[in-house]
């Protein structure tokens, strides 16, 4: 049981701040930010949830039958990750790439303290075994300092993927397109830095401050971490109404309005980007189909150009309404991982990714998020994202496009280091 009380906000993104600078005495901590972004789905400006009560980690073996059985059996908040290896829970699949992040592959925490901001709102909700923290913790946040950052050595950036390489690969999977073993493939390749130091929170606010996603995340497990400044959103659960909304078309944003406009047409009207969105939105629509009610699966925005402060993005969006046989993680179960972050035919594209590409994907691809205590759920898509072990001292981002018979190898590439530049950034 919980303790809620609501407070009224004063400086919204003033407390967002103070409330992420408290956040880190705690062990646990998942901090998501909409960054005010216009998003007709939106449940929040920011939510943290700190301080495990109860935890469940586990590898991929089983993941989603445990992770069931510990939503259904706590009934309240949780708030973790799926790392996309859990594809070798849900299909017969290997995850043999080398690994220098060291994540499990599932993550998530009942949390003892829990704040929600919206339109000037604070709700608190504290377990029972807590809740006379509540005044103390709330004053704690109000006076808590902006921290003033020691600047650390720069981090060295190293590419896992050599660009000649890169165009090699990309010559490969445009034969398995050809030989007809798939149509689309999200190829992807890591970035990293070996006896890096950094701050977690600096980074993150310089991440976060730059791309203002709708999807950022803050999360600390331990001596884990991960900065995300994610567009996407993977899914959504509202009652029995389900929300995908996958990104697959990209084009640079440009200072000069005139340039940039240019740029949204641009991606609007090109037939390889369509052609890449609208393959993922029919596999979207077959992967929901599994726990739908029938007839209820709907494209409700097909195509649409969203602009964010680094890329203009194509996404659409596809409903279902749950049948009542199916429950919330049957809903992850049956559409993970993400098809913009795979491809079509999915299982076929999975294993030859997993042959072509260097680095295990871990929590990158995954996704982060939360359940609410009656089931409804909401998760991101890691993308745009550093990956920091702490203990290893090892940093790590990726970054990939998609791959169809319309790709040249060259284009794909300058892409990825579009899609790079703002962990690149901050990092350096």
């Amino acid at each position: 049981m919980r303790v809620s009380i609501t407070k009224p906000i004063s400086n919204p993104e003033q407390f967002k701040q103070r409330l992420l600078n408290w956040a880190q005495q705690f062990r646990e901590i998942v901090f998501l930010d909409s960054n005010s972004y216009p998003q007709e789905y939106s449940s929040f400006d920011c939510i943290l949830a700190v301080d495990a009560f109860t935890s469940l980690k586990t590898d991929f073996d089983n993941a989603f039958e445990d992770l069931k059985q510990y939503q259904q059996t706590t009934k309240d908040w949780l708030f973790g990750y799926l790392s996309y290896d859990l594809k070798n829970d849900v299909e017969n699949l290997k995850s043999n790439n080398f690994d220098g992040l060291e994540f499990p592959d599932l993550f998530f925490f009942q949390p003892k303290k829990i704040f929600v901001l919206k339109n000037g709102e604070l709700q608190i909700h504290y377990l029972l075994l807590c809740d006379d923290e509540i005044e103390d913790d709330f004053e704690e946040i109000l006076k808590n300092e902006f921290n003033s950052f020691v600047t650390l050595d720069k981090v060295e950036i190293q590419q896992r993927i050599s660009k000649e390489l890169y165009v090699e690969k990309v010559n490969k999977m445009l034969e398995h397109i050809h030989k007809g073993d798939m149509y689309e493939a999200n190829f992807c390749m890591e970035f990293f830095a070996e006896n890096a130091v950094i701050n977690p929170l600096e980074k993150f606010q310089k991440l976060n401050k730059i791309s203002q996603a709708p999807f950022s995340v803050f999360f600390k497990n331990y001596k884990q971490y991960l900065l995300s400044a994610s567009p996407e959103r993977y899914l959504k659960k509202i009652g029995d109404t389900i929300i995908s909304q996958p990104i697959k078309g990209t084009s640079k944003r440009f200072l000069d309005p005139a340039e940039d406009q240019k740029s949204k047409e641009y991606l609007e009207s090109d037939a390889k980007e369509r052609a890449e969105n609208i393959m993922i939105t029919d596999l979207v629509r077959n992967d929901l189909s599994h726990t739908a009610q029938k007839g209820s699966v709907e494209v409700a925005e097909l195509c649409k150009i969203y602009s964010f402060l680094q890329v203009h993005q194509m996404i659409s969006t596809i409903t279902s309404k749950l049948d009542s046989q199916y429950n919330a993680v049957d809903v992850l179960k049956t559409t993970f991982p993400m098809g913009s972050m795979t491809g079509a035919p999915k299982i076929s594209v999975m294993k030859i990714i997993e042959n072509l590409e260097e680095t295990k994907r871990g929590l990158y691809s995954g996704a982060v998020g939360y359940f609410t205590p009656d089931g409804d759920f909401d998760f991101n898509v890691v993308i745009r994202s550093i990956l920091y072990n702490q203990e290893k001292k090892y940093v790590s981002f990726s970054v990939g496009s998609a791959i169809t018979s319309l790709s040249i190898p060259e284009k794909e590439y300058e892409e990825c280091l579009l899609k790079a530049k703002a962990m690149h950034e901050v990092l350096q």
